[in-house]
């Protein structure tokens, strides 16, 4: 699943490099185009990752000011995420290459297949794995 995961990001990129985004920076701008404004931990969730990850991957895009990060409307302690007009114009841009990248995908996978994989691929995202109940090994708790 990781080697596979690999070469579908390693394309993707690939498709995506004339737009100076990678695919997880497309994602991003792609949730807050479409969802608006959210914390940094709302947005980490939906995208299965870490805060620390999320942090990392944020750093180039507010430094290329296409998201802002402030201090939370509702706790100071959280940190709002939001698309800059630059922001949702790289998105825009963005989005026809991953389109293009979409159909190339299918043409060469098999466009059931595609829906097959993307609707396992979701039930996997959305499963409560728990890494704590596997002893090293294997072996389950």
């Amino acid at each position: 699943m990781r080697k596979a995961a690999r070469h579908v990001t390693r394309f993707y990129d690939g498709c995506m490099a004339e737009s100076g985004l990678r695919t997880t920076q497309y994602a991003i701008l792609n949730l807050l185009a479409d969802r608006g404004p959210m914390t940094m931990a709302a947005l980490a969730g939906l995208l299965v990752m870490d805060r620390a990850t999320m942090g990392h991957n944020l750093r180039p895009l507010e430094r290329d000011g296409l998201i802002t990060i402030e201090v939370g409307r509702s706790d100071r302690r959280e940190r709002e995420v939001s698309l800059t007009d630059f922001g949702r114009q790289r998105e825009a841009e963005g989005k026809t290459l991953w389109l293009k990248a979409q159909r190339r995908f299918e043409q060469a996978f098999g466009a059931e297949d595609a829906k097959a994989m993307r609707r396992v691929m979701a039930r996997i995202a959305a499963m409560e794995l728990d890494v704590q109940s596997v002893r090293p090994f294997g072996r389950e708790v």
